[in-house]
């Protein structure tokens, strides 16, 4: 006997039609009767949710994978189906159980966008370092350079090539795209933050702050970009390639947060930020630390909600803070 076959509903969000992928009339002037919004399909408990969303595509072809969203009709908090899942990994996926598609929109690939996002200031920062007279005038064309303005310029390079280096051969990312807008929001902030932080650290102008204060925000800024690299690396090994499995990370500074890179890379700057002692720089360091902050709550709670020690399913310790260490 075959595996066993069971129906799945599918239904769109908000009204959207499957068959013309608008989300409300006019439908096109093909259209015959009242435009789909629900279907069901058969499945199996060992039918993988990729197959499903490659069954889902070829039955509605304007659908492709990559921006297709499935939510658990009636689950509290909704549950979102992972495609190297199976759909017995799942006990709400029974017969007659409803799945809710939701239209991601366009898609790019992470990697092209940290690609792009990262080139941004490995490209805008050096205009600033070599080309002065584009930017403060003529007379300003040859002048020296201090020894702050060197190290920035060797920080920020630094940053951003370790940053494409990794988006290369360490990331691996738990979803292969992301909304193709997302390329476009975060170069604006960058690109624009580069520009805002370069046209102040190498003005002709600029002032360098004591000799003591620049070696210790460059010391912290060089550990902090090891730790970050580190914790990359430690994140990397807990996911076999090809998969989007996740395990509890342990030891470094996993022993004490959730997110020792983004710990890491919040001081790092604070670091930058001493050694240039500019305003640009804070204002950049604390802008990242606002986004880091939410990813890392983010990223902890579903540690929480994952690993919560039922089912056989290990215990997230407890102690752990999102982000900074035994704080927040």
């Amino acid at each position: 006997l075959g595996p066993f076959m069971f129906k799945l509903n599918i239904q769109s969000i908000s009204g959207w039609s499957l068959e013309y992928g608008l989300e409300r009339p006019p439908w096109p002037k093909s259209a015959k009767k009242h435009p789909l919004n629900c279907f069901q399909v058969e499945v199996t408990k060992d039918t993988t949710i990729a197959q499903l969303k490659n069954t889902f595509h070829k039955k509605f072809p304007v659908w492709y994978p990559a921006c297709q969203r499935f939510t658990i009709s009636g689950t509290n908090p909704p549950v979102v189906i992972q495609d190297d899942k199976k759909i017995g990994d799942y006990p709400d996926l029974k017969e007659g159980a409803t799945l809710l598609f939701k239209n991601l929109g366009p898609q790019i690939s992470w990697t092209t966008v940290f690609l792009v996002e990262y080139g941004g200031p490995l490209l805008l920062y050096p205009l600033f370092y070599f080309f002065p007279k584009i930017f403060y005038g003529v007379s300003f064309d040859r002048r020296p350079l201090s020894l702050v303005q060197n190290l920035a310029f060797f920080c920020w390079t630094l940053h951003y090539a370790k940053r494409e280096l990794e988006t290369l051969f360490v990331h691996r990312f738990s979803h292969a795209t992301m909304p193709i807008i997302n390329i476009f929001r975060n170069s604006m902030y960058y690109w624009g933050c580069t520009a805002m932080v370069a046209y102040f650290v190498n003005h002709p102008l600029y002032t360098s702050p004591p000799i003591e204060r620049v070696y210790f925000g460059l010391g912290l800024f060089l550990v902090s970009e090891l730790g970050n690299f580190i914790s990359h690396l430690m994140l990397r090994n807990l996911r076999p390639a090809g998969t989007t499995a996740r395990a509890i990370p342990k030891g470094f500074l996993f022993n004490f947060v959730s997110c020792p890179n983004y710990f890491c890379e919040f001081t790092a700057w604070i670091g930058f930020t001493i050694m240039t002692q500019t305003w640009t720089a804070g204002i950049f360091t604390f802008l990242g630390f606002q986004q880091m902050w939410q990813w890392a709550i983010s990223k902890h709670r579903r540690y929480l909600q994952e690993f919560d020690g039922k089912e056989g399913r290990p215990l997230y310790p407890r102690g752990r803070k999102p982000m900074i260490p035994f704080l927040m």
